[in-house]
Order: C-alpha cells, then structure tokens, then sequence
C-alpha cells in the first residue's frame, strides 16, 4: 500500500504543445491585385496625361488642316480633308537651313559642355586640394545667376572678340550656361563609384586618364546621356542668345525661324504649327533614343 501511494499519478494532464503561429496569407490572384490597386493614383495618372496630350493633338491636327479648315471645324475633330501643304510650306521657307544650324550650334554646344564637365566632376570627385574642393560650391553659385541678368555683359565679350554674328557666339554662352547644373549631376553620380574600383586600377599603375577613359567613363554612361538630352533641350530651344547675338537672317536657328515664321504668317496658323512639329521631331528622337538611359541617369546618384 505504501508504494502504491508514493507512484506518480497517471491521471496528470499531458503538457500543452506549442501553437503554431500561422501568418496571415496574402490575398492571390485577381483579388489580391484589386486590393493593391490605387484607382485614385490612377485616376489622377489618367487625367494629367489627357491634360499633357491634347494640346499634343491638337498642334499634330491642327498642322494637317487647311487654312479654312482652322476657322470652320471643330478645333479637337479629325480634318476631313487632311493636307501636307502646311509642310511643304515650312520646307520651302528655308526649314533646312536652319535646321542645320540648330544642329551645329546644339551639337557644339553640347559636346562642350560634357567634356568641361565630365572633367571638372572628376577633379571634384578625385581631387584632394582646398581649392578643388571650392570649386564645387563656384558651381553651385552659378546657379543662381540668371542668364537673362547677363545679357549685356555677354553681348559686350562677344563684340570685343569679334565673333558677334556668328554660330559659335550662340555655342560659347549657351556651354557657359549649362556647365553648372551638368557639373553638379556628375559628381552626385561620381561619387557613387566604389573607392576600391579607383584604388585596384591605381595598384595595376593606371593614370587619371586611363582611369577616366576605362572606369569612369564607362559606369558613367546614364549620367552622361541624361545630361546630354538635358543640355541638347535647353540649347535646342533657346531664343535670347540667338536673338541678341546675331543678325543675319542665314546665321538663325530654329527658334528664330518659327518666330519670324509666325510674324511672317500670323493669319495662317496652320503652317505656324506645321513648323512648331517639324521644329520639334529631332530632339523627340533624340528622347526616344535616350528614353531608358535619361530615366536611370535621373534616379542615380541621390541615393545616399
């Protein structure tokens, strides 16, 4: 009797087992995308692009109608009888001319700035001195003065220099102008290339510009195309350097061009807008080159 009162007791409880925690599971398929969907961002993404794209249309339709046609049809309404002759007016008028003009003095002004650039972003990136390090802020100082305050200045550099009345009077000025902002998009992006990169070049006995050419021109590609197309727009559109700093009608660029276009044909508003798209589709395919390029240049380089 005694043993049997010290045994353990068999009618204890068996001990709890562990719950398992289950995570709650994410809703698939059709209903799942439904509740990730934001309708009112995309509401708001489809009313700013219907804003953005008729005025788009209605310059590209417009351009295709007759002189009549403007004045008589609805202004959003398909051209019942569409027409080239608006164009073909546009390229009789000497589009070519100056098309080849906007061409050199963007090109021109272009290329110059990314190669003053790209330098002096890698001198800042690089460099170890004070005044490199100054220099940086010189730029960011350039940003602040307005080109329009610097007008006359300009226009008495280029008399003294006797280049007034010329396409590199348009070129030096507009590269001026566009080296500050492309100076300081460079180094944001320059200074995301890794140290060790530098570092293992220097050990294989590579120079700057070796360093330059085979690192960091290479993983500097976006950047560069981002400027570029950036650079190329402002230039392609500029109207006051070309207005001030030149005279005769061969030495005008396209801006200049539609200008005297519209003075010259104000009624016809027709052909003025058949210059505005032709004016317009080179720097267009230059964007649809570029597309992919300006995007990822654009969201590189701020991420520290």
């Amino acid at each position: 009797m005694s043993a049997l009162s010290h045994a353990p007791s068999t009618d204890s409880p068996p001990p709890a087992r562990p719950r398992r925690v289950t995570s709650p599971q994410k809703p698939r398929g059709r209903i799942g995308r439904l509740r990730r969907a934001n309708p009112l961002g995309a509401l708001g993404g489809l009313f700013w692009l219907v804003i953005t794209l008729v005025p788009v249309y209605w310059v590209v339709v417009t351009s295709l109608r007759t002189r009549e046609g403007f004045f008589d049809a609805n202004p959003l309404a398909l051209p019942t009888d569409p027409t080239l002759a608006n164009y073909r007016q546009v390229l009789d008028s000497g589009f070519w001319h100056y098309l080849l003009n906007s061409v050199l003095v963007t090109a021109g002004a272009t290329a110059l700035t990314l190669v003053v650039s790209f330098l002096a972003a890698y001198a800042i990136v690089r460099g170890t001195t004070r005044a490199l390090r100054w220099a940086f802020s010189v730029f960011l100082l350039g940003l602040a003065i307005p080109l329009q305050a610097t007008i006359i200045p300009v226009y008495y550099l280029i008399a003294k220099a006797q280049m007034y009345d010329t396409l590199p009077a348009i070129v030096l000025p507009s590269a001026a102008f566009a080296i500050p902002l492309t100076v300081i998009i460079l180094v944001n992006f320059l200074r995301d290339i890794p140290d060790e990169l530098y570092e293992s070049m220097r050990a294989d006995g590579a120079g700057h510009w070796r360093m330059l050419w085979s690192l960091v021109l290479p993983l500097s590609r976006p950047a560069l195309i981002t400027v570029t197309i950036y650079d190329a727009l402002n230039v392609w559109n500029g109207f006051l350097f070309p207005l001030i700093l030149t005279q005769s009608p061969d030495k005008r660029v396209l801006p200049l061009f539609v200008w005297g276009f519209q003075g010259e044909f104000t009624i016809n508003v027709p052909a003025i807008l058949a210059a505005v798209v032709l004016s317009t589709l080179p720097i267009l395919a230059l964007y649809v080159v570029g597309r992919r390029q300006l995007i990822s240049g654009l969201t590189a380089g701020f991420g520290k």
